[in-house]
């Protein structure tokens, strides 16, 4: 008797489509001998399918507010984007720091909390809304990630994602079809904020169909925006822009996968809590996943983990949770082993490293700890 799968007796089939040996464009393919002339191709194939916009625009920033913190200089930014609300982000660094530091694009992740998104990894006073003190304490050990990393001498940027927070879908600007009689009565209310994240998590599928029929994909969309704050965040004066990081949990994991393997201008890489391959998405887990995950066509060209592969020979670190129940543990397990080979093909087997935490979905302090030392070390050699 076959194992059951998410698509029944089509999941075996299902499962062989993209053959049983490396992808079309795998590095692990044998006749792949030169590494450049490899990451042209694989590179150019993954910006053709993933289809990030293209818009020709002038970031403008906005400097909302600039303030101390607990030890950090604060600066509440914003840009207008040529579609949809202003962008809002937080940048952070050590008061009175001199001198272009370190920088992290920190990401934040999805949570089915689309309401939210820098709050998720910042904090900015001692009073936090209560769900976002929750969320830290429940995913961050207690601890707003993107501020520790600040602490240690890094110049941070975070800002909200496609869909999410300022960048939401809003309710008055949706059809009546889909939303009914639905209004922000009290945003900030818990109650309001469950019952959007709650119609919002059952949009998603309208936003990535939507996406589809105007030739771009969700990924391709989040690729876009964060190439944006990317762009901002080596302009600064007060960044180095040679030594700049990324990284994030779950939905921000994702988004360093698909950032960090396409530009090469992210040094280190260090995505936590989303790592697997397509054959355990397709039988296992594509449940578990959002719309935002799936590029079409791509499983054909590259398995998931070899998105991030395509920066190789730079460092890249991935934590993974033992007890995620987004993945499984063989799926995980496999992905490490095609990074691996993929790093020690190039030769750099040095600059890749996995780790796997006890523990269900998080970046909890033993992670942090871990990342940061290796940030600390690879940034600064």
């Amino acid at each position: 008797m076959s194992v059951k799968n998410m698509i029944g007796a089509y999941g075996p089939w299902a499962a062989t489509l993209a053959g049983k040996g490396p992808a079309a464009l795998s590095f692990r393919q044998p006749r792949f001998t030169s590494l450049a002339a490899w990451k042209r191709q694989a590179v150019a194939k993954v910006q053709e399918v993933i289809a990030e916009p293209e818009t020709v625009w002038r970031l403008r920033v906005r400097v909302e507010r600039r303030c101390e913190y607990d030890g950090l200089h604060l600066e509440q930014l914003s840009w207008q984007l040529p579609y949809g609300a202003r962008t809002e982000a937080l940048f952070l660094k050590p008061a009175h720091a001199k001198g272009p530091l370190p920088a992290v694009l920190a990401l934040h992740d999805h949570g089915g909390q689309k309401y939210f998104g820098v709050r998720k990894i910042t904090r900015t006073a001692e009073a936090q809304h209560p769900l976002m003190r929750r969320h830290q304490d429940e995913c961050y050990g207690g601890a707003a990630w993107a501020n520790e990393a600040a602490r240690r001498g890094y110049a941070v940027l975070v800002h909200d994602a496609f869909a999410f927070a300022s960048r939401r879908v809003r309710y008055a600007e949706v059809d009546d079809v889909l939303v009914g009689e639905r209004a922000d009565r009290d945003p900030e209310s818990p109650d309001e904020i469950a019952a959007y994240n709650g119609w919002a998590a059952e949009h998603e599928h309208i936003v990535a169909k939507s996406l589809f029929c105007a030739g771009t994909t969700w990924p391709g969309v989040f690729l876009h925006e964060d190439r944006w704050a990317l762009d901002y965040l080596c302009s600064r004066r007060d960044v180095d822009a040679s030594r700049v990081a990324c990284g994030g949990l779950s939905g921000g994991g994702l988004r360093t996968v698909m950032l960090a393997g396409l530009d090469p201008r992210i040094r280190a890489a260090f995505p936590v809590g989303f790592m697997s391959t397509w054959r355990d998405f397709l039988l296992h887990k594509c449940h578990t996943h959002t719309w935002m995950l799936y590029v079409p066509l791509l499983p054909e060209f590259l398995d998931f983990p070899e998105i991030l592969g395509l920066r190789v020979p730079l460092p890249t670190f991935v934590l993974n949770d033992t007890e995620d129940p987004l993945y499984s543990l063989p799926g995980m397990q496999a992905a490490d082993r095609m990074l691996r080979q993929v790093y020690r093909k190039a030769g750099v087997a040095e600059n890749y490293r996995c780790g796997f935490y006890p523990g269900g979905h998080k970046f909890d302090l033993d992670m942090q700890r871990d990342a940061f030392a290796w940030l600390d070390r690879v940034m600064n050699t």
